[in-house]
This record gives structure tokens, sequence and C-alpha cells, in this order.
């Protein structure tokens, strides 16, 4: 059986005992009602992995000794999804949840012309990724900015820059017959209900942006986020 997975970003490389925050220990003892002896891992969500042994298991200050620490290598692709919020929250926790799961490195929600809901709760957002990292036995947290215009976005340094659009006067390819072999970093832009502006699609083809298609069918925003992180992570 799998040992309990925790995430915290206080523990240090080369920590012999560590205190375990408040709500972790909480669910380590009082939900899971591990005890002194038992072993848990810990992850960072820098690529460290510490196996740690239970020696007091106070409820609000779990303390735990540190038997072993591994490190697990960064990805070599450093995929980004630069994705318009929509009005359904919980479809936006729903990719950010997949999108965590598949491999991620970056996530940028967007703010274009056509964006209806700009509300964003940064940590509740943050805490699905760590919750999805977890589940999918990940070390490496995907970073998560905060709500970016889309004139600030069409700037980022990827080595290939994608845009996924419906519009259909532009000519696009599909996304996977564009794909580079050799580029390590990519960022894809992932528009609104009712799509990227022309005047935006305009601006990300002039700062090197290719326009590109997810298939035959028209995709919701988070659908097309999943099927891009799919697509990018995974060719």
């Amino acid at each position: 059986m799998a040992l309990p997975f925790f995430y915290t970003d206080s523990i240090k490389t080369g920590a012999i005992q560590f205190v375990l925050g408040e709500e972790t220990s909480k669910h380590a003892i009082q939900v899971l009602r591990m005890q002194a002896g038992e072993q848990l891992l810990l992850t960072d969500g820098k690529g460290h992995l510490f196996t740690t042994e239970i020696i007091d298991d106070n409820r609000k200050k779990c303390v735990v000794n540190v038997l072993s620490e591994s490190v697990q290598t960064e990805p070599v692709k450093k995929i980004t999804i630069a994705i318009s919020l929509v009005k359904n929250s919980t479809r936006f926790e729903w990719f950010l949840e997949k999108a965590t799961e598949i491999g991620i490195a970056e996530i940028v929600p967007l703010i274009c012309s056509r964006t209806e809901k700009q509300h964003f709760r940064h940590d509740r957002m943050k805490n699905i990724l760590i919750s999805a990292m977890l589940q999918s036995q990940q070390t490496w947290l995907p970073k998560l900015n905060e709500p970016t215009p889309f004139a600030e976005a069409v700037h980022h340094p990827a080595q290939q820059k994608y845009i996924a659009h419906c519009e259909e006067e532009t000519l696009k390819q599909q996304l996977v017959q564009t794909l580079s072999a050799a580029a390590t970093k990519s960022i894809i832009l992932i528009g609104p209900e009712g799509d990227f502006t022309k005047d935006e699609i305009a601006a990300a083809i002039e700062n090197h942006f290719i326009p590109v298609a997810l298939g035959n069918t028209r995709l919701r925003t988070e659908t097309a986020g999943v099927v891009a992180a799919t697509i990018l992570c995974n060719c």
C-alpha cells in the first residue's frame, strides 16, 4: 500500500527532523489516524521527495524524522497553458486539476477582451493544483500565475508559441502537425467563451504565435486546455 503523501513548502533539503503544519498534522493524525512509528511521504513541489517517520503524533504539531531524501528530475518539456478564465469557476478548477495530472509546468489565467469573469481566488486554485499533484504522485508543482492581460501574455519567452482559435478566416494547422521535437519550452493561448477577437489573434501572430486548431470540433475553453496539454506534454 502506498504511503500517505503530503505537500509542504517549508521543509529544507538535508533536514533531519521536521514539524508538520497544523492542517497536515490534523489530516495525518486525526483523519488518517496515523500513529508514531508510521511512515509518510513529503514533497516541497520542487522535485524533492522525503520519506519520513512519525515520532510525535500530536494532531496540531506532528513531528517526523526524515529517513531518506531523493530528487526527481524536472521534466524536460516545460509547457505553459495561458487560458482565459470562464464564467463557471468549477469548470476552470476542473481544468487546473487535469492539467496538473497531465504534467503542465505553468498556468497563466488570461484576461481577454471577451473574458466575462475576472475574479480569481489564487489560494483556492493553488490548493487544487497541490491536491492534483499529490493524487498523481508527482513532486513538481505547476507555477500558477495571477490573472494576466492578453497584451502581456503574448510576450511570453517560449521557444514554441501557439494560439488556438476558431476564426475561420485565419489559416491554421492542427497543433499536432506543428510540433518540434527540439523545443523544450512551449506556450499555447486558449481563448474565452466566444473566442479571441480578430485583433487579439493578429497581435499574437505579430508576436510569433502560430495559429492552430485542436481538432475538428469546437471545444469548451476548459476542454481545449486539457486537449492542448495532452498533445504538448505527450508528443
